[in-house]
């Protein structure tokens, strides 16, 4: 008899289209030896899409954008520039790529993969906030795994 297999399911709150267009960025991210974390809640209370720990310890926010729509009704994307070094969006191949502010950076994905567009500008973290930054990802990393270990064992 073989053990039952740990199926995460998504929580409803995105789109079949921003899920794909997460998937490939996941792809990209980790072809660039990224580590990552979705729906990651930064200090301010706001809670990017994806944030990405770079190699160098950098990090990189980048928000999913499905539609147009999606895109107008999301204008706090500046309040996370205080939480990264480098800040993008990722649209999918469908969506007008001249809606995205020039000062952000652009990928455009789909579930199989996804390329850089144009490169985000950078912006160097203070320590203070780099350091805190870097161990609330640490410890909601640890807990999503022990979430995942403990829900594995309970099959």
């Amino acid at each position: 008899m073989s053990e039952p297999a740990l199926v995460l399911k998504p929580d409803g709150r995105q789109s079949a289209t921003a899920l794909a267009v997460r998937r490939g960025l996941s792809r990209l991210l980790r072809d660039h030896d990224c580590v990552l974390l979705t729906e990651f809640t930064l200090a301010s209370g706001r809670r990017a899409d994806v944030i990405a720990l770079r190699p160098d310890g950098s990090f990189w926010i980048i928000e999913v954008k499905s539609s147009p729509e999606d895109f107008f009704a999301d204008y706090k994307w500046h309040e996370y520039l205080e939480f990264c070094d480098q800040f993008s969006f990722a649209i999918p191949q469908t969506m007008d790529a001249g809606l995205i502010p020039v000062e952000a950076g652009l990928v455009i994905a789909d579930q199989w993969g996804a390329e850089i567009i144009r490169p985000a500008s950078q912006h160097a973290l203070h320590t203070s906030r780099r350091k805190a930054l870097t161990h609330s990802f640490a410890r909601s990393a640890a807990q999503r795994l022990q979430m995942i270990v403990d829900l594995s064992s309970v099959l």
